[in-house]
């Protein structure tokens, strides 16, 4: 990929920040540095090991290019074992920080056209291969979370990406969507132009959503919107009949005072006895 080393660099350093940033990832690093290499690896690589798997080949092929593999190798010693954490510090400050997440982001938004260009070359006419291999170039790591928190000795199946998708894991399948439409000739935009626009989103919006410390999606609007009417009445049924079973199932009666202080008084005696 032509964005080697430097985009990549900071595209290794922001996903290890991240991972610094998880409950228990530092005291991970200094109990078994093993486990917290893998850690890091697969914030870096797990887009590519899940592409792979969908694409048939060896899921540790990328693996293979040791330039990349080293590089994020030390990021990750510098990030978590640089004496008084001035590697940390630097990466970590924000103006740095803004700079790096809006490399990153140039990093994801080709991750996925190439995902979607590899998809196409395989399986001409699998539009849903090549949204898929698209979305897991785009958010690998999300959608590992599991698996990699595990590495972690952490098991929070309530933290499933898919059910509760982030940002950028939405954005990577709503941006396979559009470039599998576009490498399919659904939609007249060079696949140049649809990357810059794409990247420019990208960025601005991960940028502004770092500086504000803000967790809330450009996207809410439109699928509250779409969802209202596609998804309206499947959507209101079911509280409407849990509301239903509350009414209709009776009222449990109050305890009455007679019945507390006789309740004690047995549980007087059975300490006595």
């Amino acid at each position: 990929m032509a964005t080697f080393p430097l985009f990549d660099l900071a595209y290794y350093i922001v996903s290890i920040l991240y991972l610094k940033y998880e409950p228990g990832a530092v005291e991970v690093s200094r109990r078994s540095p093993v486990a917290s290499w893998f850690c890091a690896m697969l914030y870096c690589f797990a887009s590519y090991v899940l592409a792979d798997v969908l694409l048939g080949n060896s899921p540790i092929d990328y693996f293979n290019n040791n330039s990349h593999v080293l590089l994020a190798s030390a990021v990750w010693y510098l990030i978590f074992f640089c004496p008084l954490n001035l590697f940390y510090k630097c990466v970590a400050f924000l103006p740095v920080k803004l700079i790096l997440v809006a490399m990153k982001e140039v990093v994801r938004v080709r991750k996925i056209a190439a995902g979607i260009h590899h998809a196409h070359h395989a399986y001409h006419n699998g539009w849903v291969i090549m949204v898929l291999t698209g979305w897991v170039k785009g958010s690998g790591v999300a959608l590992m979370a599991n698996f990699e928190q595990l590495l972690r000795g952490v098991w929070k199946p309530e933290t499933n990406e898919i059910m509760n998708m982030s940002f950028p894991t939405k954005a990577s399948l709503y941006g396979a969507i559009v470039f599998t439409l576009q490498q399919t000739h659904w939609l007249p935009v060079s696949k140049n132009t649809l990357i810059l626009l794409f990247t420019l989103f990208m960025a601005a919006s991960k940028v502004f959503m770092t500086a504000t410390h803000s967790h809330s999606s450009p996207f809410t609007l439109v699928e509250s919107m779409l969802c209202k009417v596609l998804f309206s009445s499947t959507a209101g049924s079911a509280p409407h009949d849990s509301h239903a079973v509350s009414h209709d199932a009776p009222p449990s009666p109050a305890k009455s005072k007679e019945e507390l202080n006789e309740g004690a008084r047995k549980r007087k005696a059975k300490k006595a006895e």
